[in-house]
């Protein structure tokens, strides 16, 4: 499955993909949902960091939650990360 998310700018994009996933070792990096706050995203990693993303709009939030939720059950994993300009496009499987 893919989809497609809108951050606020390339930095944001560049910092989703690379938080999230880690191609070297095909490692998928997020473990939760911290909180969300309008167009804002804060995630935890399994490093126990907290990060704080911001997306285009509140329903670029939602869409990212709703897919990468069997990814954080341990139910799908993450197979890669592509960014283009402010978008992040991401497969799992």
């Amino acid at each position: 499955m893919k989809i497609s998310i809108i951050c606020d700018d390339k930095y944001e994009a560049t910092k989703l993909a690379t938080l999230i996933f880690i191609k070297e070792g095909n490692e998928t990096f997020i473990s939760g949902i911290l909180n969300v706050v309008k167009n804002e995203l804060v995630i935890s990693l399994k490093d126990k960091s907290a990060h704080s993303i911001l997306l285009k709009e509140e329903e670029e939030v939602e869409k990212f939650a709703d897919f990468i939720q069997s990814v954080i059950d341990k139910e799908d994993q993450l197979v890669s990360t592509s960014i283009l300009e402010n978008r992040v496009e991401i497969i799992k499987g």
